[in-house]
């Protein structure tokens, strides 16, 4: 399996939910980031072996504001080299994460497109609650 580093700069690649579901079934994708909410995680997320919840956006009174720490905790889990794959909801809050991710020196990264709408959409397997994952709490 080649590498998820098919963008020049900070371009995110874009994979739909049929060729991420690949990457991680193949074990190619070290880690599966799922930056929705805690609160969105818990009610499903796909199913992977080695997933991470660290929310990109937080709610708070004043709206959606980004996660200051996002960096920070990805960081403390992979390392620039590891192939991730980020989904979100719906696609778009993965896609800046992605975009941040790059920014930052990592180098196979790919956005899921559509997210985990999509996924659940395809009937691609779901889990509930925080069994099997890590996820950050907050």
């Amino acid at each position: 399996m080649g590498s998820l580093d098919k963008s020049s700069g900070s371009q995110a690649v874009t994979l739909d939910v049929v060729e991420a579901k690949h990457l991680i079934q193949s074990g190619y994708v070290n880690v599966y980031i799922d930056v929705r909410t805690v609160e969105e995680y818990k009610k499903g997320h796909v199913e992977a072996e080695k997933i991470l919840n660290i929310p990109y956006m937080f709610n708070t009174p004043e709206g959606m504001v980004k996660n200051p720490e996002f960096m920070k905790e990805v960081s403390s889990f992979c390392k620039v080299e590891d192939p991730l794959i980020v989904d979100c909801q719906s696609g778009v809050r993965s896609l800046h994460a992605t975009a941040d991710l790059l920014k930052c020196g990592f180098k196979n990264v790919a956005n899921m497109g559509g997210g985990y709408l999509a996924w659940n959409e395809k009937g691609l397997g779901i889990k509930m609650g925080n069994r099997r994952c890590k996820s950050l709490q907050y």
